[in-house]
């Protein structure tokens, strides 16, 4: 009688574990993930209806002409070789 009791109380114990620590967090992760596709995904969606409904021809991303000049200007390094 009594060893019926100890099984009992430590197979709930360990149904208690399993739920507790590893189905509820699972759970709770499986969601939180969903949530942060569906939100990546919503902003992804409003990202390409903004370009599409922007000026033609005109992507707001690329830099104008003269800052792609001074841009190259600035990458170039002049340099002197040097003869041994």
């Amino acid at each position: 009688m009594v060893l019926r009791f100890i099984l009992f109380a430590l197979g709930i114990y360990m149904l208690y574990k399993v739920v507790f620590d590893l189905v509820i967090p699972v759970f709770r992760t499986t969601q939180k993930i969903r949530r942060q596709f569906g939100n990546m995904q919503q902003h992804m969606q409003d990202q390409m209806n903004a370009t599409q409904n922007g000026p033609a021809g005109h992507n707001q991303s690329q830099p104008s002409p003269t800052e792609q000049k001074k841009s190259r200007a600035e990458d170039y390094i002049d340099f002197e070789e040097v003869k041994s």
